[in-house]
């Protein structure tokens, strides 16, 4: 998942009246212009889906959809929005928005990226028909439906390069969400076949696919730098090329040895040591990550639904309760992670503005392993735990060590049987989660923030219908509370609301916060002006080869 903090936050967009974001959109230098300094080699890992903006929500596919496609604002490293494709996003009442689209930009294909380009794109993701995961970042637009195939009445082309955006109810947030990938344009051409397209993307922005060939699947994909884009990422490079690695340790392996550029995920083996093997090229730093596990709230749909037996209603609270209270984060951060992970006391991220860590209920994620058993035993009062508690992981992803201690903690303290259930992939895994062939009562979860803002890791992951929300949650009074937020103005009344929103997330657990994650990576000697975004991305277009 993908997934604000540092840098424009709610306050910055919320007047009344103001010009939300002008500026030029143009990057310097000649046009399409590069550093001329060679290919980039990053790791990363196989896409869940086809390319296609509006049905990509996990950080392979992100990576490279946020390289070749250029929306209306892009993020800066401390997560200040920039006008990308945009001149200029006005608005009076934050319900209403006027786009202006700078013109002279070009996909690939020579097509111009006007306004049809963002209304045609945004109606598609929209659609039910369509079955996009990304179709919940519309539904603030009026005409969207959860029940039948309505188009975005609320979309309306003013001329060639300028359309209006006319909300359900104000949203001082909006202007912020635009840089997220569900809001990107696509060609005319993408229409004649998504399926083909997704296979072959032609975007627009500082990055295209090489070639043919250029995405070799379970492999890497070769992206080469768009000569046409005139945005402010303009590249200090040759290209990119993503490496797909099976295993961390591998990706790790590789950057030693002079085989990889830049690496965004150090294993957890090597936590200890990463810093002085690469001494000044080491990266450790706070990112809008968080790691957590789900627990399904609602068992139709599954094709297990036995497996989520002893986890519905007031028996699955207490359960949840018990196994939050019962892992001891503070030793595992300690022991596994060695000070790059800190325990979590909310479900959103210490860089957000409005964080905090004084949150009614929040004792819920501290280990009390007294606690824990007694709640545990009033839920066997309602119905005897029976059989293993597992939570399923992507072997993949550098997670076995935590899945492991956070699965032991449990077993010591409850006396349960409790283990890890390992898939080979990412892919695999969130298809095993969205298809809902899952057959064990947890899997992990975890949410890097799509653009900066409190809301972001609230609303996609737990409200009713939400795009991410994994686990089928569902809570009235959690969604009244975070809507109404999100129309609130002014950003400290906003961010309050959030905060009791949470305090019902905490009562229900959702899912089980476990902690807070920095960016632990690291580059090679060939390569310099390498750095981590907001949200622990490398921002590739900056780095140069030598």
């Amino acid at each position: 998942m993908r997934n604000g903090r540092i840098g424009l936050g709610l306050a910055a967009l919320a007047t009344a009246g103001a010009l939300v974001l002008t500026g030029c959109t143009a990057g310097g230098g000649e046009q399409g212009s590069s550093g001329g300094s060679g290919v980039i080699t990053a790791n990363g890992s196989e896409p869940q889906n086809p390319l296609i903006p509006t049905n990509t929500n996990e950080v392979g596919g992100g990576k490279i959809l946020d390289a070749i496609f250029a929306g209306l604002v892009y993020y800066e490293a401390d997560g200040s929005p920039v006008n990308d494709m945009a001149e200029s996003i006005e608005t009076e009442d934050n319900q209403t928005f006027t786009i202006t689209i700078a013109e002279g930009h070009e996909f690939t294909n020579g097509e111009p990226v006007d306004a049809d380009s963002f209304i045609n794109a945004w109606q598609y993701g929209a659609l039910l028909s369509n079955g996009q995961l990304n179709s919940y970042f519309f539904e603030d637009i009026q005409g969207f439906s959860y029940e039948t195939d309505s188009p975005l009445t609320g979309l309306a082309k003013v001329d060639d390069y300028t359309f209006t955006v006319t909300l359900n109810a104000p949203r001082s947030d909006f202007p912020l969400r635009l840089g997220y990938s569900a809001f990107y344009p696509l060609p005319d051409v993408a229409f004649e076949d998504m399926t083909a397209f997704g296979e072959n993307p032609i975007g627009n922005g500082p990055y295209m696919l090489s070639g043919e060939g250029a995405w070799q699947h379970d492999v890497k994909i070769d992206l080469a730098t768009n000569p046409d884009y005139t945005g402010g990422r303009e590249p200090q490079n040759d290209g990119l090329s993503i490496v797909f690695y099976a295993t961390q340790d591998a990706a790790y392996a590789d950057l030693l040895a002079g085989n990889l550029d830049v690496l965004d995920a150090i294993p957890d083996a090597n936590f200890g040591t990463f810093e002085s093997d690469l001494g000044d090229r080491a990266v450790n730093q706070p990112a809008a990550v968080f790691q957590s596990f789900t627990i399904p709230s609602v068992a139709e749909g599954w094709a297990d639904p036995s497996a989520f037996e002893h986890f519905l209603g007031e028996e699955g609270k207490l359960r949840r309760q018990a196994l939050s209270m019962a892992i001891d984060r503070e030793q595992i951060t300690d022991v596994i992670f060695e000070g790059t992970r800190t325990p979590a006391s909310d479900f959103t991220s210490p860089t957000i503005d409005g964080w905090t860590d004084s949150l009614e209920g929040a004792e819920v994620l501290q280990f009390d392993a007294d606690e824990a058993k007694r709640l545990w035993a009033e839920a066997d009062a309602i119905s005897p735990w029976s059989g293993t508690f597992q939570i399923t992981y992507n072997a993949d992803g550098g997670h076995q060590a935590w899945v492991d201690a956070v699965a032991n903690s449990i077993k010591n303290t409850l006396g349960i049987d409790a283990s890890g259930n390992p898939l080979p992939t990412f892919a695999e895994s969130r298809s095993a989660i969205v298809d809902k062939t899952l057959t064990t009562a947890g899997f992990r979860t975890g949410w890097q923030a799509d653009y900066p803002g409190l809301f972001n890791f609230l609303g996609p992951l737990y409200a009713t219908n939400a795009s991410s929300n994994d686990g089928g949650y569902s809570n009235p009074e959690f969604d009244a509370l975070i809507n109404e937020g999100a129309v609130t103005t002014d950003a400290d009344a906003a961010n309050e609301l959030y905060q009791q929103a949470q305090e019902i997330l905490l009562e229900d657990l959702p899912a089980i916060p476990l902690w807070y994650a920095n960016v632990t990576g690291g580059y090679g000697e060939g390569v310099d002006n390498v750095e981590f975004d907001w949200h622990s991305v490398p921002l590739y277009y900056e780095i140069t080869k030598s």
